[in-house]
């Protein structure tokens, strides 16, 4: 062989190494094609809701490779099922391509509660949903900060913000219902102005009702009270009434103060 190819021209042993480089290299471009499968694809099935295992073996039967991405919670889905897929289904992709699914986990993860404690109603509920909680009942309480949060109870209990509960877990919210807890002498605003009788039920935590102002006020807020519906004296029962912080007061205003007939519990409306 040695002695064929020195008996040769150079330029003849060049010519010849040419070719053969040549058609190795055709050999392997065409078996690289044949190896990798180059224009072969495959249209990806469907396998979100289905159960994992069930889902793999759908794919490898299609010819793809399959890998868990990452496992969330959700308590509306069965356990291990496919929640999500990637690429998405019905895309055309290359034999062998790796699918990855996200699946829900078996087990709810452990969270710590969060602080629902003074929060309104709405904003907890918000809150509940981000931390993956549900609510299982309310409880009102007398309290004048109406529809607060003043108490988080997990199984009848109270539990405290940090402690660790799975996701899912049911919590039951106690609620103010906007009346205080305890009752107080109706206070007298009749002969006082808007103005100040405004700065007391502030003061007192009571909430303005009806407003009634005569035809010839012009200037509310230096208007003077002349009646107050609950009123401060019960005269047929001859007691005190009495008020919760969180309830209404109804006010009657007219242009000039009232004036008093015999105490402070009987007056006449100014002419």
């Amino acid at each position: 062989m040695f002695k064929f190819i020195t008996g040769k021209p150079l330029w003849v042993n060049l010519l010849v190494a040419f070719v053969l480089l040549m058609l190795a290299l055709l050999i392997f471009l065409g078996s690289l094609a044949l190896i990798t499968k180059h224009g072969k694809t495959l249209k990806i099935p469907s396998v979100t809701g289905m159960p994992f295992a069930d889902a793999k073996k759908t794919l490898e039967a299609e010819g793809f490779d399959v890998q868990i991405q990452d496992s969330v919670y959700n308590d509306t889905v069965p356990p291990l099922q496919v929640i999500r897929q990637f690429p998405d289904a019905d895309n055309l992709v290359k034999i062998n391509r790796m699918v990855y699914l996200t699946i829900n986990r078996s087990v709810a993860p452990y969270i710590q509660m969060p602080n629902l404690i003074s929060m309104t109603f709405r904003n907890a509920n918000i809150i509940m949903r981000q931390y993956g909680l549900l609510l299982e009942d309310t409880i009102f309480k007398p309290d004048f900060a109406k529809n607060s949060v003043l108490d988080q109870l997990y199984h009848g209990q109270s539990i405290k913000p940090g402690t660790q509960i799975q996701q899912g877990s049911k919590v039951t919210l106690v609620l103010g219902n906007g009346i205080g807890g305890f009752e107080f002498p109706v206070p007298d605003f009749v002969g006082n102005s808007y103005r100040d009788v405004r700065r007391q039920l502030d003061s007192a935590r009571l909430i303005l009702g009806a407003l009634v102002v005569d035809n010839d006020v012009t200037d509310t807020a230096n208007a003077f009270v002349y009646q107050q519906n609950p009123p401060r004296f019960d005269i047929e029962e001859k007691k005190w009434n009495h008020i919760r912080q969180g309830q209404t007061v109804d006010l009657w205003l007219s242009v000039k103060p009232p004036v008093k007939k015999i105490d402070s519990t009987e007056l006449v409306v100014p002419q």
